[in-house]
């Protein structure tokens, strides 16, 4: 999905994007088993964040919670922090054969060494462009590197800037800050173990 191919900055060897995706008319039935089974597969490999858009992520919600609320709408979504996961998780799916596609996003130099060790093929591989227009207006390449994380911009730039602040003056952690604004991506693809290191780096500028 394209909305998760804009991420910047530092770390991004630390940040993979996995997505499970039904095609509306095609395999799009029955789909809370093979939810189920794909959640099983994130958790084994310890998905650092993951969620469903229709309900919330589970910095919000209990994954039991979400998991009562799948639906044949639901969209799945979540973050590894290491190419070692996502090899695992692969592997995991490919296994499984549920038949529904799974989306990777990160560093092509990182998911397509993954993609090969767990014994698959791309489909279709997207890439990003880069940023086009009046640059000048976007926020400092420090803060888009946090709010890039999600690709529907829950998270507000100026939120970012002003724990930055907080965490200089110590009325909040790096941890706590991150967690924060992970809550505000119901997707769980905010990758909150990044952005602490993000924020972590920007108040020690």
């Amino acid at each position: 999905m394209t909305h998760t191919l804009h991420r910047s900055g530092p770390f991004l060897n630390e940040d993979f994007v996995w997505l499970m995706y039904q095609a509306k008319g095609i395999n799009d039935e029955n789909i809370k088993p093979k939810a189920l089974a794909f959640l099983e597969a994130a958790e084994e490999c310890h998905s650092e964040n993951w969620g469903d858009v229709k309900s919330g992520n589970i910095l919000e919600l209990s994954p039991e919670e979400i998991r009562s609320r799948l639906s044949d709408k639901s969209r799945l979504r979540g973050v590894f922090t290491s190419r070692e996961q996502v090899t695992k998780f692969l592997k995991i799916i490919k296994e499984k054969d549920l038949g529904i596609s799974v989306v990777i996003s990160g560093l092509l130099d990182e998911v397509l060494p993954a993609v090969k060790e767990a014994g698959l093929t791309p489909h279709t591989i997207n890439f990003s462009l880069g940023v086009w227009g009046k640059k000048e207006l976007l926020p400092s390449e420090d803060v888009l590197a946090v709010t890039t994380m999600c690709g529907h911009h829950m998270v507000s730039p100026r939120l970012v800037e002003r724990l930055v602040k907080d965490i200089k003056r110590g009325r909040t952690t790096p941890e706590k800050a991150a967690l924060r604004l992970a809550k505000l991506c119901p997707c769980g693809i905010f990758n909150q173990v990044r952005a602490e290191k993000l924020l972590r780096k920007m108040a020690e500028e």
